[in-house]
């Protein structure tokens, strides 16, 4: 899948004139890439288009408009976009509880070594980024991707 260029990035201005279309646009997509895996994590599933609007969104959250800030934003969102034979998603890890978010997140350390999808015979484990999580502490929001392979592809 093709990487996100900075051009296709709309100013501050353009983007709010059809944020409310383009909002509810991605959201009816998104639903249909949303896997709630039980009652506390969700995998959704990442391509150019969601990751556009991640973008869309954080340089309007952050109010930038200097082209070397959503340069930044796109190269980090850049590594959302799945590549050849390959799925990427976000795990969301919710807790509703705010005083047990800490102590949750702690007992999921680890989580990174039992995640995988199984594509007919095949299991295909998943790779977690790095700068989510740490040997004894992990984020809420992880960056997962699968390596499919052309084989499981095709399936």
């Amino acid at each position: 899948m093709k990487r996100v260029e900075t051009s296709e990035i709309l100013d501050l201005t353009a983007y709010e004139k059809i944020r409310e279309r383009y909002l509810a646009e991605t959201i009816a997509m998104k639903k249909n890439r949303r896997i709630p895996l039980g009652d506390r994590l969700t995998f959704i599933f990442e391509n150019r288009d969601t990751v556009i609007f991640q973008i869309q969104e954080m340089t309007r959250a952050e109010r930038s408009v200097r082209e070397e800030a959503i340069a930044d934003e796109v190269a980090v969102y850049n590594e959302l976009v799945p590549g050849d034979h390959e799925l990427s998603a976000t795990l969301m890890i919710e807790i509703p509880e705010a005083g047990r978010i800490r102590s949750e997140l702690d007992r999921l350390v680890g989580i990174d070594e039992f995640v995988c999808l199984e594509v007919g015979e095949a299991r295909v484990p998943a790779t977690f980024d790095a700068k989510q999580f740490e040997a004894d502490r992990i984020s809420a929001v992880q960056y997962v991707k699968f390596c499919l392979g052309a084989e499981a592809s095709a399936a």
